[in-house]
């Protein structure tokens, strides 16, 4: 299913529901990141907020994450890690989507587990969010911090479509 034939239905203030295009999310795990269950939780969780999701999986290559975002045209890139390893991993994917004019200012979020201590993740924000990261979540408040992300990117979207 493409991003425009998924649907999310809105009520208009008359009462009538008008039917729009759910937001569309392309998620992905690190290159060096084989773990899918952290995936299929976000995915879910992508989902209960009406979003369509291309979930790519484990594993990821920035080149595949570059080609099928092109080809889908997401309203958000969404990298998530579990590994400890996230925080290295996630610069060269945050540099491929950047350097693809058409996705430069698609928003890009990135969570999980990005190093191997809380305290070395919370020194690495910075450095991912000067590098082009729209979000980087970390920490007890990485779930709430997402759907607010999601929240403000779906507004957005809608309130450039007609």
């Amino acid at each position: 299913m493409t991003n425009e034939q998924a649907e999310r239905p809105e009520k208009m203030a008359h009462g009538l529901v008008e039917k729009r295009p759910k937001p569309c999310a392309v998620l992905a795990g690190t290159p060096s990141d084989s773990h899918t269950w952290n995936l299929l939780f976000v995915q879910l969780l992508l989902e209960e907020n009406g979003w369509d999701v291309h979930n790519l999986g484990a594993c990821v290559q920035p080149t595949m994450l570059v080609d099928e975002s092109l080809r889908a045209k997401p309203d958000l890139v969404v990298i998530s890690t579990v590994n400890g390893h996230g925080a290295q991993d996630a610069r060269q994917v945050i540099a491929a989507l950047r350097a693809e004019p058409a996705l430069a200012q698609v928003p890009v979020s990135l969570g999980g587990k990005l190093c191997v201590s809380e305290d070395r993740a919370r020194d690495a924000v910075p450095g991912l969010l000067a590098a082009g990261f729209d979000a980087v979540l970390v920490g007890d408040t990485a779930v709430p911090d997402f759907q607010e992300l999601l929240a403000r990117v779906a507004a957005a979207r809608y309130a450039r479509r007609p």
